[in-house]
């Protein structure tokens, strides 16, 4: 039994040597590839090109605030066009109770570039704050109607 036992365990170790070279990468197919990482980048920011979606409501609605505190630049996933010339950035991030957000915007002929950053409001920078993710949206005015123009993560 054991002479099989060890013939069995041989087998397997051979079957499990392959005879590729060493420098092979593996591939991945591009259904999954493209499910790992759904979104494009903007190749000068490394940012994701977030999405247009119709524009009812989502989440939180966030007022700028552009005194908070620890501020870190925040990718937005999505966007809606909002009345006049506004745009509607959805984004994920902390309690409105303890975080705030605030939005530079930069415009050209051809994209609307959104730089989001979120961090602590000043009157929450001593307390603790519970760390639940919250859907926020913020409504962000331009200097013109958008029309045609891409809008893109800064």
């Amino acid at each position: 039994m054991r002479v099989i036992a060890l013939a069995v365990l041989a087998c397997l170790a051979v079957a499990g040597c392959g005879s590729g070279s060493s420098t092979d990468e593996p591939t991945i197919p591009p259904e999954i590839a493209s499910a790992v990482d759904p979104s494009p980048t903007n190749p000068s920011s490394g940012m994701p090109i977030p999405s247009e979606v119709p524009g009812e409501d989502f989440g939180t609605v966030f007022e700028p605030r552009p005194d908070i505190v620890r501020a870190n630049p925040t990718p937005f996933e999505s966007w809606s066009r909002a009345d006049g010339n506004k745009v509607a950035i959805h984004f994920v991030t902390g309690t409105p109770e303890c975080y705030g957000a605030d939005a530079a915007v930069t415009e050209t002929d051809t994209t609307v570039t959104i730089s989001l950053r979120t961090g602590t409001l000043p009157e929450a920078a001593d307390k603790m704050c519970i760390l639940v993710a919250v859907f926020g949206t913020l409504e962000v005015q331009l200097q013109a109607p958008l029309g045609h123009r891409q809008v893109i993560n800064g």
